[in-house]
């Protein structure tokens, strides 16, 4: 009996809900049933004001899930026109390009509508073919030659020891004129942090192999010059838009450009001259700004030479990275610097409201949700004369100045 007693109270699975729900002579399909379904028999009836009161609550819920639908179907509406005409406008321009600027691009490459069409963004689907007749290859890199390059790069590595894990940030060039070659080494460390969001150029990621190919073949190509961190971010850049061998021609191209060989052999004169030219233009278009940074002792060293070394590639977000691209490959370095005033310009509020460190942490790591519209606006909105002189003629005096011995960067 004691056993029969215990069995009674627990042995039965049921749980006391479900024995609830077993003595219910419905079972309750929804909480919308709950509020409108009139209530078993065993139990008292609604009052007639209590289910009036539940069938108004019941049509209210309704009346908010519509409306949230209605906004969230015109949201998806109004996204889809949005996309639907960038495709749109993306397909037309790309026609535009194929067929009435690149066969003829030699003719046509300085006119005022390529450069307008520039601004406006490069398809895609042309970017890498615009990109390197921009380029150019005054260096007459050919496709033997980069095979040659890589192949003396593979023997390389091959005779490298393994790697020791060493911090890196501070090793570029370093090595002795000689021996640039070695820098194949640091090649490898450098890559995986190589838009690691991506996870493409990464150990195992389907461009690893290329990136490591384009950044060795170069070490070989100029071991003057050998390997420099953030070459990797440019050569990725032109990986993602053209094939291997014309994104290593247009690699070697670009580096070879005055501004860029500054920067990456350290050309300390040099870059101190690029560094005056682009103050005399920052205190022409944003003189409180400059007079802010001046104050606080920020010289355009800390921040430009990040930008620089990966022509933006590192600092913007990739698409609007490619769209200066679109521009700088056609008017040349000028438009490097600006863009940074372009920058500058953008977040002049912000800037001048803060110190020497929290400028220098903003400028080296701009916000990720940088409009393109925005920042291209602010861009046109700089004036690139100063006193009736031209960026190259500015530069140009500089550099005459550099010669005679005169300091060049106001670092007053």
């Amino acid at each position: 009996m004691e056993h029969e007693t215990k069995c009674g109270q627990f042995g039965d699975p049921t749980s006391p809900r479900q024995s609830v729900r077993k003595n219910l002579e419905f079972e309750p399909l929804s909480t919308t049933a709950l509020i409108l379904e009139d209530r078993p028999a065993n139990l008292p009836a609604k009052p007639a004001e209590e289910a009036q009161k539940h069938r108004q609550q019941y049509e209210e819920m309704v009346a908010q899930a519509k409306k949230r639908e209605l906004k969230e179907a015109q949201k998806r509406r109004k996204q889809l026109e949005v996309r639907c005409k960038m495709e749109e406008s993306i397909g037309n321009a790309a026609l535009t390009w194929n067929q009435e600027i690149l066969p003829k691009w030699h003719s046509v490459c300085a006119s005022r509508r390529v450069r307008d069409l520039c601004w406006q963004g490069v398809p895609p689907c042309v970017r890498g073919k615009v990109w390197s007749l921009a380029v150019g290859n005054e260096l007459n890199i050919t496709h033997e030659l980069f095979n040659i390059c890589l192949s003396r790069a593979r023997e390389k590595w091959k005779s490298l020891p393994v790697p020791v894990a060493a911090d890196t940030e501070s090793q570029d060039a370093g090595f002795p004129l000689a021996d640039r070659e070695a820098s194949l080494e640091l090649i490898k460390l450098d890559i995986s942090r190589t838009f690691p969001n991506l996870c493409i150029f990464q150990q195992g990621g389907p461009y690893h192999d290329v990136l490591h190919s384009i950044l060795g073949a170069y070490t070989c190509y100029r071991p003057d010059v050998g390997y420099v961190q953030g070459m990797s971010f440019i050569a990725a850049v032109l990986i993602l838009n053209m094939d291997t061998a014309d994104a290593f021609i247009a690699f070697a191209n670009l580096l070879n450009k005055p501004c860029q060989m500054a920067f990456y052999r350290v050309d300390h004169s040099l870059m101190l001259t690029y560094f005056a030219a682009f103050e005399v233009f920052f205190e022409e278009n944003l003189p409180k700004l400059f007079a802010h940074f001046k104050d606080n002792k920020l010289t355009p060293d800390i921040y430009l030479i990040d930008w620089i070394f990966t022509l933006y590639s590192k600092s913007l977000p990739l698409d609007l990275a490619c769209r200066v691209w679109d521009v700088f490959c056609q008017d040349g370095d000028e438009f490097l610097f600006r863009s940074a005033l372009g920058i500058l310009r953008l977040y002049d509020d912000i800037l001048t409201r803060m110190d020497f460190i929290h400028n220098a942490q903003f400028l080296t790591r701009l916000p990720e949700d940088i409009s393109a519209d925005e920042l291209f606006n602010n861009i046109a909105a700089i004036n690139m004369q100063s006193k009736n002189k031209k960026w190259a003629q500015v530069l140009q005096n500089l550099q005459k100045e550099q010669e005679r011995g005169s300091p060049v960067l106001k670092r007053s």
